[in-house]
């Protein structure tokens, strides 16, 4: 079973994306990369906060649209695994289903920075299937 936290203001989920949209991309995101138990966090956040993320955790001093920060890689769990967390802002990004799917495609230990296409392949191949069955 895949558990999704939405962490936010009162869990606002931003530009019409709901808490419920929000766990349906993450587990179609999981299920596609051979993931079928664990837990996600995604948190919505502001600019300022994630560049200070990404100043802090990539050495890059300027806002993006989304982080990934795995926990459990594929070694056995104390418990149910926990996959990590995905920061997104919203004011960085014009989709945020693609911003959820890129997110959590990495904490499944994809890389397009060092593959060779296979991870934004199947981001595009589930953000068509999303948009084309309406499943958010």
């Amino acid at each position: 079973m895949i558990d999704v936290d939405v962490i936010g203001p009162e869990r606002a989920v931003p530009r019409g994306l709901t808490p419920a949209g929000v766990e349906t991309l993450c587990a179609l995101a999981l299920a596609s990369a051979g993931v079928e138990e664990g837990h996600v966090a995604v948190e919505f956040v502001e600019e300022e906060r994630i560049r200070e993320l990404n100043r802090d955790h990539r050495g890059r001093d300027s806002a993006t649209d989304v982080l990934s920060f795995p926990v459990d890689e594929d070694g056995p769990a104390a418990g149910p695994r926990e996959l990590g967390d995905v920061v997104i802002c919203p004011e960085q990004t014009e989709d945020l289903a693609e911003a959820v799917i890129h997110g959590t495609l990495h904490l499944t230990g994809l890389d397009h920075e060092t593959d060779e296409g296979e991870m934004l392949a199947l981001q595009a191949e589930l953000l068509r299937w999303v948009q084309e069955d309406g499943a958010t």
